[in-house]
């Protein structure tokens, strides 16, 4: 694929401003992407015109400008989460080989927004729109391990614990120990909470704030997701939920 040299070079600039916290001098700009100074100057000039960059002249530092701000702001508003999770969800399905589901926090419950479903005779159907309670969902754990408390005990107070199977969490010290557990660990674990012989896995997506934007769970039979898989499945859901957060140019755990 051919490539436009200065505009190659122009957007190497930019990424590596947008990795340095209080600007950079030309120096250290031209030392970072490799360049001669003469060559970083001309491009930086050409883009302070633009606005893409801006030049501290008292500290001699280079730095983001508001132009980049309003281009990255563009793709904020006009993210798909759902399409871009897609492929994601397909990857991780077939790599698990368990059922993926996709949600987000609403009034207090989760609504599922989509599913891709395994190849298994045995899996999880769940219709897109349907609700759950936060406490006892893989996906509603994970959303409710990266809110504030504060909000935590909102969604308590609001819709209770109510006893779904004898697994479920049904006090707020227990379901507070699974939320620091989750935390910690970069996934939650549904085990037979909600609908008895059913274990979920799962993990969060974050926004460019790093709040919890979206949940995904990999869901199975309790006997295709035995206690020495459970890790695997953390850990493989924490590292899809990560790249998916990146993608959506968000902050992952």
């Amino acid at each position: 694929m051919q490539q436009v040299q200065s505009l190659v070079r122009a957007l190497g600039i930019l990424n590596t401003l947008a990795d340095s916290d209080d600007g950079m001098t030309l120096t250290e700009i031209s030392q970072r992407v490799k360049l001669p100074p003469s060559t970083v100057h001309r491009l930086l000039t050409t883009m302070q015109h633009e606005r893409y960059v801006t030049f501290d002249g008292e500290r001699t530092l280079w730095s983001i400008g508001v132009q980049a701000f309003s281009v990255g702001n563009a793709f904020t508003k006009n993210r798909n989460l759902s399409q871009i999770a897609r492929p994601y969800m397909r990857a991780l399905m077939e790599e698990s080989g368990e059922t993926v589901n996709l949600a987000v926090a609403d009034g207090g419950e989760v609504i599922f927004l989509s599913q891709v479903e395994c190849r298994k005779m045995m899996r999880a159907l769940v219709t897109p729109g349907r609700r759950a309670l936060m406490h006892c969902s893989g996906v509603g754990k994970a959303l409710l391990a990266f809110l504030p408390a504060k909000d935590v005990d909102v969604v308590i107070a609001q819709h209770g614990l109510p006893q779904m199977t004898e697994r479920t969490r049904t006090t707020a010290d227990s379901l507070k120990n699974d939320l620091a557990i989750a935390r910690k660990q970069g996934w939650v674990l549904d085990d037979e909470e909600h609908a008895v012989g059913l274990r979920c896995v799962a993990g969060v997506v974050r926004d460019e704030t790093g709040d919890p934007i979206a949940a995904l769970s990999l869901s199975g039979p309790a006997a295709r997701i035995p206690e020495e898989r459970i890790a695997v499945f953390g850990n493989l859901i924490r590292r899809v939920c990560g790249d998916l957060s990146r993608e959506y140019g968000g902050i992952p755990v």
